[in-house]
């Protein structure tokens, strides 16, 4: 009679190997700029999840269990930009002023050299004005980054996320972030990125930045 014992106790493997998170996110990133290549060609409306998995090269039941909607599809391009300013954040130096370390070391998309993820995010922003259901989806991004950007100030000022003046900073922060990113995406629709257009972006939100932590910083908090 046949043995179909596994020896030393080893088990076969069977089907598709389990998939990493860095996988998962590269694959979502992927789907994500194609969603947005067609929103910008055809619309939101006329272009479908079917599409956009086709596109992409995947199967809808892929797409479908990586997103909620065929609009959450952009979340991945945004959520670099989220990535990247929070990366700066934590990687400021005790003693180095915010704005100096801004102009110095912020990029606009975490870990993206040739700026066609940053093109990508500004296609959305743009199309967000006309397509509410992508707007929501934007607005709803930027409300949880708040919450990124409390975790790093709470470190930094050794108090809780909670606390009324890190909840007011990380507010303030997001709101400036929010306009300067809206007015890059602007700066840039007719001659794409510059340095110029670059270095503008640099100056406003840094400069934005640090009139809106100093006044916070300055005010006396009731107790």
């Amino acid at each position: 009679m046949e043995d179909f014992r596994v020896s030393a106790g080893r088990v076969p493997r069977r089907g598709r190997p389990p998939v990493s998170d860095e996988q998962r996110e590269r694959q979502r990133l992927f789907i994500s700029r194609h969603a947005v290549r067609l929103f910008a060609e055809q619309g939101v409306a006329a272009t479908s999840g079917e599409q956009i998995a086709g596109a992409a090269g995947v199967s809808e039941r892929t797409l479908w269990r990586h997103f909620r909607t065929k609009e959450s599809c952009v979340e991945p391009l945004l959520t670099k930009t989220i990535d990247a300013f929070r990366a700066v954040l934590h990687a400021r130096p005790a003693d180095t002023d915010l704005t100096e370390h801004l102009r110095a070391a912020y990029r606009p998309v975490l870990e993206s050299s040739s700026g066609t993820d940053i093109e990508a995010v500004h296609t959305v922003v743009r199309l967000t004005r006309d397509e509410p259901a992508l707007r929501a989806a934007y607005l709803m991004l930027r409300e949880r980054a708040e919450d990124t950007f409390a975790e790093v100030l709470a470190a930094r000022m050794g108090m809780p996320a909670d606390a009324f003046e890190v909840r007011a900073q990380a507010a303030a922060m997001n709101a400036v972030l929010k306009v300067a990113a809206d007015h890059f995406a602007d700066d840039t629709a007719a001659t794409g990125i510059t340095p110029e257009t670059l270095r503008r972006h640099r100056e406003q939100l840094a400069g934005a930045l640090s009139l809106v932590t100093r006044g916070l910083s300055d005010n006396r908090w009731g107790d």
